[in-house]
């Protein structure tokens, strides 16, 4: 009894590192950290860079005399455009939000059964979706141009949402994440008289959650900085990243426009990223399941 005691008092085990590894280790992390935020850090520096700063030699990292006129003189130019920075915002938050959702409801649909069902061909659609994994966009790039021709889509929105819907990345990993959910926990939903659709979104969703989140990041950058240059025609219908590259083509005189341009487009993606990854770690560390 008393050796039961003495064990369940027992003092926890210490890691076996010492304190001077750990502050080593971590001074080493933070010299890392800090060696890639270095280009944002840039970045945000330029944008607040007056002209006779930005092309100075050798250039210099930090701004010495801040200035607001790059975004200023944005403002003027988008003031000055016959079609409102409003339209082309709404377009691309549009294209953005629609083609990141709408992937993520595919993806997961498609994989859910390739991953807990076995029938005829499941092998050979999941091979297919792995082959497509090493084509890269540019080689694609003629064909969706042809598909988007034959279907009427040119110079629409369907143009840009349509094909990132299939990204095949997405459904790889959804497949993988939903082949780790315990067969004994979808089998204990259907007992309870769940239907599939009801299995599908209310136990399998939130358990690949990782998965949807790590889609939601990689996909929304994408659409976010698309230009639908070869698909869309007109100018109502084109995207921020489009309106906001045509400024910057004005030559040197721009160039502060440029940097202000560039900042602006860093921002929403980063935001994003920021919001997600500690959603994406924190269930990465607790979403494993064991039968």
């Amino acid at each position: 009894m008393t050796a039961k005691i003495i064990r369940t008092l027992r003092i926890p085990r210490t890691l076996n590192r010492s304190l001077t590894v750990s502050i080593l280790l971590f001074a080493l992390l933070a010299l890392f950290g800090a060696f890639m935020a270095l280009p944002l850090i840039y970045a945000v520096n330029n944008a607040f860079k007056p002209l006779d700063e930005l092309f100075i030699f050798p250039p210099r990292f930090f701004v010495n005399n801040p200035t607001m006129d790059n975004f200023l003189d944005l403002l003027v130019l988008m003031g000055n455009s016959w079609v409102p920075l409003s339209r082309y915002f709404a377009n691309t938050l549009w294209i953005t939000i629609i083609g990141t959702a709408g992937h993520i409801l595919l993806a997961s649909a498609a994989a859910y059964p390739l991953a807990k069902y076995r029938f005829p061909g499941s092998k050979a659609l999941f091979s297919i979706v792995v082959l497509a994994l090493m084509f890269s966009p540019h080689v694609t790039a003629i064909p969706n141009y042809m598909v988007m021709s034959w279907l009427g889509w040119i110079n629409t929105h369907a143009s840009i949402i349509v094909p990132s819907l299939a990204f095949p990345l997405g459904l790889f990993l959804m497949k993988q994440f939903m082949e780790q959910i315990p067969d004994a926990l979808l089998e204990a939903a259907k007992i309870d008289g769940a239907s599939e659709y009801r299995i599908y979104w209310s136990v399998v969703m939130p358990n690949v959650k990782p998965a949807w989140l790590t889609l939601m990041i990689l996909q929304f950058p994408a659409l976010w900085g698309s230009d639908g240059g070869n698909f869309i025609y007109s100018e109502h219908l084109k995207t921020l990243h489009f309106a906001l590259g045509q400024i910057t083509q004005g030559g040197i005189a721009r160039a502060g426009v440029g940097a202000a341009v560039a900042l602006l487009l860093m921002i929403v993606p980063i935001t994003l990223f920021i919001i997600s990854q500690s959603s994406v770690m924190q269930t990465m560390a607790t979403s494993g399941m064991k039968d």
